[in-house]
């Protein structure tokens, strides 16, 4: 069932109107659902090889290609421009003053570092692009310039988003061939990962952290491409592939503990579970309650056979590839990153409280 819709209706003007909380600054971590262009932050803009800093990335905010997996925002820019603070800035970015914020966030990043991936046979198979605990020491080395030596007050009143974390960490051993069995061994490691990573930005003088869960991979069109099944029962009521969404729902439901855990550990610090999986599940079963029009249906790439229209050797920003006319309307951009619309709502549901607890807004 959708979550309190018509209650969400409502808590979605508060959301836009009453801005109960300021911020100095804004600082995310995570992977390329919210990276802002750390892979083309240098002189030269986004390299060639990178298929998503190619068009029509980017096209409908910003015309152009930005570095974000998207054609326009991403959550954390709708969260800046709703608490009145400038786009995140790509960490690499040079000369940029990072006061008001930071994006972290890199392509590619996973919650485990490289010898974790090589133990398990998969050094091949990961892209070793910014870990979590490396995007903190990013972080750090950034402290002396945005707060100098006052840092606990000036990051006390500042907001983290602490993920999501834990897609790719996934992705690469499942595309890997890895069975679903020995992935979801790996699901512990990772939520010890998450959980003390938060304990250092904590220690740091993080006071405001949002975490988000992984997504409902079996709800992406990449996935539903790449392993379809001929047994009707692998499917969910609103066409999901479900193994892959058990194991999404795995993972969340040992952060949430985590969190929990967390929360009770720091009275002081205010820690939001923000529900990634069950927004887009809803999107999926029902687009039309924001405002979209197709759940399963990638908008940009060179098109596929069957319902999703994706094609996995000509994806969004290859040669012969293009975008839908009318991205407003699609929950998926490219077959596994969501569209600004549906980063737009995403956003609302985490400021109202619909999807994350407690709401960013709410007290």
């Amino acid at each position: 069932m959708l979550r309190a819709a018509v209650l969400g209706v409502f808590l979605l003007s508060v959301a836009r109107h009453g801005r109960s909380q300021s911020y100095n600054a804004i600082y995310s971590f995570g992977d390329s659902i919210s990276d802002t262009g750390n892979l083309c932050a240098g002189s030269g803009g986004c390299p060639s090889w990178l298929t998503t800093g190619q068009p029509p990335y980017g096209n409908t905010h910003f015309g152009r290609p930005t570095g974000r997996c998207t054609d326009g925002r991403v959550v954390v820019d709708f969260l800046a421009e709703h608490f009145g603070l400038p786009l995140l800035p790509p960490s690499k970015a040079s000369g940029v003053d990072f006061k008001k914020g930071a994006n972290m966030a890199i392509i590619g990043a996973t919650t485990m570092d490289l010898e974790f991936f090589k133990s398990h046979g998969l050094g091949n198979s990961i892209w070793n692009n910014g870990p979590l605990g490396t995007q903190i020491q990013w972080f750090q080395q950034l402290m002396p310039a945005i707060c100098g030596t006052d840092c606990k007050s000036y990051l006390n009143n500042s907001l983290f988003v602490v993920g999501e974390f834990g897609g790719n960490d996934y992705n690469a051993p499942l595309f890997g061939g890895k069975p679903m069995a020995e992935v979801r061994t790996y699901v512990p490691q990772i939520i010890d990962k998450i959980t003390s990573s938060l304990e250092a930005l904590i220690e740091l003088g993080a006071v405001k952290l949002v975490v988000p869960g992984v997504l409902p991979i079996g709800c992406f069109p990449l996935y539903l491409t790449l392993y379809p099944s001929s047994n009707k029962d692998d499917y969910d009521e609103i066409g999901c592939l479900k193994s892959f969404n058990n194991l999404s729902s795995y993972h969340n439901d040992l952060l949430k503990q985590a969190v929990s855990g967390l929360q009770s550990k720091h009275a002081g610090v205010r820690l939001m579970y923000a529900d990634f999986y069950a927004q887009v599940a809803d999107m999926v079963r029902s687009p039309e309650t924001f405002g979209l029009k197709y759940g399963l249906r990638v908008c940009c790439g060179a098109g596929g056979q069957g319902r999703y229209n994706y094609n996995n050797r000509a994806r969004c920003g290859m040669a012969g590839a293009s975008a839908c006319g009318d991205p407003e309307k699609h929950l998926v951009w490219d077959g596994i990153h969501l569209t600004d619309a549906a980063y737009r709502a995403v956003a609302d549901g985490w400021l109202n409280g619909t999807y994350c607890s407690p709401g960013i807004l709410l007290h």
